[in-house]
């Protein structure tokens, strides 16, 4: 039996696994990944961004975890030798509607403890000259990295710290008693683990279902599509250039994103995704879509969003739609230089009223607890992240041990075996 099982091995759930062998270390655990490798879905599909914590409401959670994020996420890159660059980021107003927003947003940041400036439309050209605004934020924390090697790194220090990795592992059920939980595959031999920790992304509601924990969410996936720049344009612009987002809206719009290969991406944009993990040309899955369909919540939360969701899927059908949204502000990127680039697909957490859950969402049982949504940026936060749910596990463990000697059968958390889910 293992002391801690971690399932999920994408970034979040890495990181936590990770830090639990750091302060537990007589403690045995095992991460359980259902791919055959960590960080394949949304560690492994992103913008790569360091995001230094512009957007999040002064004070909150978000915008706390972030400013630490981005020194941990750093940190973590330099001591593991992973390649990654402060290379900034401007955040551009084209007109005066997206101008007054920008300086409010820039107060947000002030507020927040961000380094940022503020530049004119003559100090804008004369920064980032093939780029076209009125003005802009220039955020000069903000940086790139493959958070796939971040990911890979995470999994190398469990490994060498006695953690096990278990790849090509899917859970089937889950299954409590009052001294353990059983974990059970598709194909393999359960395991039983005496704390439990869930990080499934794409896949929280259906690994609480398996639970048998009662909550009012599903996933709804939004699917992120982007295209690349060819080679001759990698050089277009020095920092990542962002849009003005539009605080009704959830998404920060497309964008310029260089990476840390030396491509520059633009995208991506935000269009209904018929399928959790749907990557490729084919996008639908008829399981995934009929329990979608089947969510109250879904159909409130497209009514509520619908006119951003129709012209958001007719830019993704019509190509030059798509080009209009980047011509806004870097005018000299044409429609021939929008190659192919993979997607992504944002787990979005939608609660039953058509809410959009935009912070942290925890359920638990006496020997469980469950990640269900873990705001963005969660790559760049990912590191304080893991530390904020290791405080509540190790909350629900000490206590009972320290009551019960070294005595690690005695359950953690609610004596009564109740369930609950919680947003903080």
């Amino acid at each position: 039996m293992y002391d801690f099982a971690v399932i999920g091995g994408g970034i979040v759930g890495l990181s936590t696994a990770l830090r639990l062998r750091q302060r537990q270390p007589s403690g045995s655990l095992v991460v359980i990944e259902k791919e055959h490798a960590v960080a394949r879905h949304q560690s492994g599909h992103n913008s790569g961004v360091i995001h230094a914590g512009i957007y999040y409401e002064p004070g909150s959670l978000k915008a706390e975890l972030c400013r630490k994020g981005v020194v941990a996420t750093l940190r973590f890159c330099r001591d593991n030798g992973i390649r990654h660059e402060q290379c900034g980021k401007l955040i551009v107003a084209t007109n005066d509607v997206e101008h007054e927003r920008m300086l409010a947003l820039h107060e947000r940041a002030l507020q927040n403890g961000i380094e940022v400036e503020l530049l004119s439309e003559t100090q804008l050209r004369a920064t980032e000259p093939n780029v076209a605004g009125v003005g802009a934020i220039l955020s000069p924390t903000t940086g790139i990295v493959d958070y796939s090697q971040v990911s890979r790194a995470m999994a190398r220090g469990i490994a060498e710290l006695g953690g096990e990795i278990r790849t090509g592992s899917e859970v089937t059920g889950l299954e409590e008693s009052p001294n353990a939980v059983k974990v059970h595959f598709a194909g393999s031999a359960p395991i039983e683990a005496r704390c439990l920790v869930v990080c499934g992304g794409l896949m929280a509601d259906r690994l609480a279902a398996m639970h048998d924990i009662d909550v009012d969410f599903r996933i709804v996936p939004y699917r992120g599509e982007y295209y690349r720049l060819p080679a001759d344009k990698n050089t277009i612009v020095r920092h990542l250039i962002y849009p003005v987002p539009d605080p009704g809206l959830p998404f920060l719009g497309v964008h310029l994103t260089r990476m840390i290969d030396g491509t520059v991406t633009v995208g991506p944009n935000a269009v209904q995704a018929w399928k959790r993990e749907g990557y490729g040309r084919i996008n639908f899955s008829l399981r995934d879509t009929a329990q979608m369909l089947a969510f109250p919540g879904f159909w409130r939360v497209t009514a509520n969003n619908l006119g951003m969701g129709f012209a958001e899927l007719w830019n993704s059908l019509w190509k030059p739609g798509y080009l209009k949204q980047v011509q806004k502000y870097c005018p000299s990127v044409r429609l021939a230089d929008l190659q192919p680039y993979p997607a992504g697909i944002r787990a979005q957490a939608v609660m039953r009223d058509g809410t959009l859950v935009d912070d942290f969402l925890f359920a638990e049982t006496p020997r469980s607890l469950h990640v269900c949504n873990a705001p963005s940026p969660a790559a760049t936060s990912a590191i304080p992240i893991g530390e904020l749910i290791c405080d509540k596990v190790l909350e629900k463990v000490l206590p009972h041990r320290e009551a019960n000697g070294k005595n690690k059968s005695a359950p953690p958390g609610n004596p009564d075996g109740a369930t609950s889910a919680q947003a903080i």
